[in-house]
């Protein structure tokens, strides 16, 4: 462990064992920025990224109980937090709740914006479709079968670093089709 390490496992531990708040500052101050450049750079927007890294310095303070220096550095363990912040946001927008939902008809669609829908969906498809096997079927359990890349590794019996990996690729291959 490095000494930097040590200084935050230090501050973790003060924050867990006396809730001392100059340490929780000093833990905020390091980790929440980074939290949220890395949540801006796994797709969220400057707002959602800034309420998921308020999100995830908050759980710190109220779950610092459960850290264990053991089990993981404090860099993991917030990450980690943040990471799971990241995917229930995903699963509400996904998942509407019902007083979200809309009521009555919808409007109809513009026939130029159907249009282009209708094109992009097919080019979609074709891109789709021209991806490796390997890289397809992960995108489609992924993305249309809402599965966690470790729920994709669990069922596919695959690590999860290679998951990752086809999955980034397979994205990459993707957004260069669709230009």
């Amino acid at each position: 462990m490095t000494r930097g390490q040590d200084a935050w496992v230090t501050s973790m531990i003060a924050v867990r064992d006396a809730r001392d708040e100059a340490a929780f500052a000093r833990l905020f101050g390091h980790f929440a920025p980074r939290v949220k450049a890395f949540l801006m750079r796994s797709g969220a927007d400057a707002t959602l990224a800034e309420e998921c890294a308020q999100e995830t310095m908050a759980t710190l303070w109220h779950k610092a109980h459960l850290f264990d220096p053991n089990r993981a550095s404090v860099a993991t363990w917030i990450f980690t937090i943040a990471r799971n912040r990241r995917i229930d946001v995903l699963r509400r927008t996904r998942h509407p709740e019902p007083e979200d939902l809309p009521w009555g008809p919808e409007p109809e669609p513009d026939q130029a914006d159907a249009l282009a829908l209708q094109q992009e969906s097919k080019q979609l498809g074709e891109a789709l479709a021209a991806l490796p096997e390997k890289q397809r079927v992960l995108i489609e359990k992924a993305y249309f079968g809402d599965l966690t890349h470790s729920e994709i590794a669990t069922e596919t019996g695959l690590p999860l670093g290679t998951i990752k990996s086809r999955i980034r690729l397979a994205l990459d291959r993707l957004r260069h089709a669709m230009k």
